[in-house]
């Protein structure tokens, strides 16, 4: 069986946005035309369907890295911020795009929060059964153009 190990990121991040489209719970808000990704950019996406690329993205690194919360997941989308004559840094995206991203993978059942045993703190977000099914389900289907694009890959 293929997994989301299997293939390639950006083969399974483009097919994964556009199954991502289709779900009525997973959509920009009214402010995503004009939101920067973070406060190393100077501009907003100019892409039409930056958020559900992005959506996938997030999708993907929590069935890696999970759990995971939404400080982490902007930290995994910032980069460095130009200061001018001074030395660039390293700055977080924007976490109120990985909240957001993070609560509608919510209401999909794509991804679950885990809880401690008290159950009273959150430790982040891990990936539901379904979620896994959705992952490997597109990974399936995009092995062959990986294969085709990457040819010893099919030694694997």
């Amino acid at each position: 069986m293929t997994t989301l190990h299997d293939v390639p990121a950006d083969l399974l991040i483009h097919g994964l946005a556009g199954r991502l489209q289709s779900l009525d719970t997973i959509s920009p808000p009214d402010w995503a035309d004009y939101a920067k990704t973070g406060a190393h950019r100077e501009r907003p996406p100019v892409q039409q369907d930056w958020w559900y690329v992005r959506s996938a993205a997030v999708l993907r690194k929590v069935a890696l890295m999970g759990p995971i919360g939404a400080n982490h997941m902007a930290q995994q989308f910032g980069g460095s911020k130009d200061r001018g004559v001074k030395q660039n840094r390293a700055v977080s995206g924007s976490r109120n795009i990985a909240r957001t991203i993070l609560r509608q993978l919510s209401q999909c059942g794509l991804i679950s929060s885990k809880y401690n045993l008290a159950g009273t703190v959150n430790l982040g977000r891990v990936l539901t059964p379904s979620g896994q099914a959705l992952l490997d389900e597109m990974a399936h289907s995009v092995r062959d153009a990986a294969e085709e694009r990457y040819p010893g890959l099919s030694g694997y």
